[in-house]
């Protein structure tokens, strides 16, 4: 158990690999009850968050569709990046990071209107995703007979509420892993029994290390290592996150981020994979020849592919070979555009 965002988190429950190996092959779970779920509420709710995300929930007008978005500073820098879900015209539920759970609340409360929005905390709620290619056909099983048709229909980036006697339960075809499955938001009573049932139900328990190695396979960021308040999400592998249209959309940073747009960005997000005997570390150091250096964001050994990837920040112009910095050697690394695997298959060529 380790410190993480102010929750006690497992790393691992057994062997991290084989928790890695299930998600990719079978299905595995994490308590994600961390991540904190916002509920905003009142007629200005639309309006309020077309202009404080890059994204535009503008898009959104069936109930349940989800969307991901960047909350920005007026300079750019990502505050921090959550899903957001469209429950009705006047009401939306966000789920941001249990790190920056203060600070997004804030800046949520102090870019408010001052009417006609009201920004409701979920602490009466846990979180649990089920990821892997049989994630759903097995908790399917543990839901309300009644619910089970609408969750087994839900699109990708689709929610759906399900009553229980217990309270409320909502289902959404999203994740952190790059397989499909389900996070399931229930009242925090009724977390452990849910839980219970789902390991009954043959889903393995998965930690911490588990859940890393597969976002990072899959060429998802990691807010606070890929990302952060100094770093704009068009240098960050985030550039298709920020809807550029309409153009008279006044979301908070656009003016910064059209700036940087019009001049070109100076660095760009890559992936790494490296060519030699080594493991990628977030904050290592990569050189590019002729242009300068970069530094690898997120890195680590791929249990599917068996070699060692990384996320990497590096000079706009970088092209397919550069060269890492481990404990003072510099190994050869190729670029690839993540993902690296997804639905348990290689994107890259090996």
């Amino acid at each position: 158990m380790v410190d993480f965002g102010g929750w006690d988190m497992p790393v691992n429950y057994g062997s991290q690999i084989e928790e890695h190996h299930a998600v990719r092959r079978d299905a595995g779970m994490f308590d994600v009850s961390h991540m904190c779920v916002v509920d905003l509420k009142g007629p200005q709710t639309g309006d309020f968050l077309r202009r404080l995300l890059a994204n535009d929930v503008g898009r959104l007008t069936t109930p349940g569709k989800a969307l991901y978005s960047c909350m920005l500073q007026d300079d750019g820098g990502v505050i921090d990046d959550l899903i957001v879900y469209y429950m009705n015209s006047t009401w939306y539920r966000a789920v941001v990071n249990a790190g920056t759970r203060d600070k997004d609340l804030a800046w949520m409360r102090r870019q408010a209107p001052a009417e006609g929005l009201e920004i409701i905390e979920r602490t009466d709620l846990a979180m649990i995703a089920v990821q892997g290619p049989q994630a759903r056909e097995k908790a399917v099983t543990v839901l309300p007979a009644e619910g089970r048709d609408a969750a087994m229909a839900l699109d990708i980036f689709y929610g759906v509420p399900i009553q229980t006697e217990n309270g409320e339960l909502f289902v959404a075809r999203t994740g952190y892993t790059g397989e499909d499955g389900w996070e399931i938001m229930v009242p925090a009573a009724s977390a452990a029994t849910l839980w219970n049932n789902l390991i009954k139900a043959g889903i393995a328990s998965c930690g911490l290390g588990a859940r890393d190695t597969l976002r990072l396979e899959a060429g998802m960021n990691l807010y606070g290592s890929d990302m952060d308040e100094s770093k704009h999400p068009l240098e960050s592998g985030l550039g298709w996150t920020v809807a550029w249209k309409p153009a008279d959309r006044a979301f908070v940073g656009r003016p910064a981020l059209e700036a940087i747009k019009a001049a070109g960005s100076p660095n760009k997000f890559v992936g790494l994979v490296l060519e030699e005997r080594g493991v990628l570390r977030g904050h290592q150091k990569v050189v590019v020849e002729g242009l300068g250096e970069g530094e690898v964001t997120s890195g680590t050994f791929s249990p599917t592919l068996e070699r060692s990837i990384g996320l990497a920040r590096v000079p706009a112009g970088t092209g397919e070979k550069v060269q890492v910095d481990i404990r003072g050697k510099l190994l050869s690394a190729r670029v690839v555009k993540p993902p690296f695997v997804r639905n348990g298959k290689s994107c890259i060529t090996l």
